[in-house]
This record gives structure tokens, C-alpha cells and sequence, in this order.
């Protein structure tokens, strides 16, 4: 088995052989879904992720479960919602803690200065500098739309 070089990584394997042990079947499926998602990035780049990267298998990961979760309930699909939403609850509980509406609006007002963005055109540049920091810790796209009327768009 590969050396796990990320903290991060490290937890995820030792969670998979806590379920294993005690038998919980479901956390164990999730964890599994998760590390395979670990190896795959890891495969298909060549390379060993870091705590960041695999947060952002994470993020990516949760972001999917949630875009599920909507479909779902639209269809009226209330098995496949719980099922989701398990599997949601126990990314989640790797990732970094949430950031607050008044943190993230400080971080979008720390970044604009930064960068001098003055309209929506130098939007990328503000997500460029914000990503690292909200990556894992806030759903990516209601961050967009906040720099997006920041910057006056």
C-alpha cells in the first residue's frame, strides 16, 4: 500500500479501518468513494496529493453530492436524497470548517484590495487570490456571485 505523505490522507485510511472494524457498512462505502477519488487525481496527474489538493477532491466531491441532492429532490426521490445526503455529511466532515457569510465578505473585500479589481472583467484575478483560502470552506459558487456584485456586475 503507498505511504499516505498528507495528514489529511492519513485520517481517511485510518477511518476506513475504524468502519472496517466496527462493521459500518455505509460510512465504510463513503470512505471508499472517497480515497478512490484520492487515487484517481493521484493516477491521472502522476502525482501525490497534498492536504490541498485532496481538499479540493473534497470540495469537488461535495459540490456533486449537493447538485444530486437538488435533482433528486425535484423527482421526488426521498431514498436517493438520504443516501446523498449521508454520503454529503461524511465528506463534509473532512473538510475545513465552514467559513461565515462575514468572513467570506471579508476575504472578497481583502482580495479586491489586493488586486485593485474595479469591475467584473478582473473577476478571475479576485478568485485567483480568494481560491486557496476558501477552497473546502465555501461553496465556490455563491462566492463567485458575491465578488461578481462587489465588484458592481
Amino acid at each position: 500500500m503507498a505511504e499516505a505523505t498528507s495528514a489529511l490522507k492519513a485520517q481517511i485510511l485510518d477511518d476506513m479501518k475504524t468502519a472496517m472494524k466496527a462493521g459500518d457498512k455505509a460510512r465504510l462505502a463513503v470512505i471508499r468513494l472517497i480515497s478512490a477519488a484520492i487515487k484517481q487525481k493521484e493516477v491521472d496527474e502522476r502525482i501525490t496529493l497534498s492536504d490541498a489538493d485532496v481538499i479540493a477532491v473534497l470540495d469537488k466531491m461535495g459540490k456533486q453530492r449537493r447538485e444530486s441532492i437538488e435533482q433528486y429532490k425535484a423527482a421526488g426521490r426521498a431514498d436517493l436524497v438520504e443516501q446523498e445526503s449521508f454520503e454529503l455529511e461524511v465528506i463534509q466532515s473532512y473538510l475545513p470548517t465552514p467559513l461565515s457569510d462575514a468572513e467570506i465578505d471579508a476575504l472578497i473585500a481583502e482580495a479586491i484590495a489586493a488586486t485593485g479589481a474595479t469591475s467584473v472583467r478582473e473577476m478571475g484575478a479576485v478568485m485567483s487570490k480568494l481560491r486557496p483560502q476558501i477552497q473546502g470552506r465555501a461553496d465556490m459558487t455563491q462566492v463567485s456571485a458575491r465578488i461578481k456584485s462587489a465588484l458592481g456586475g
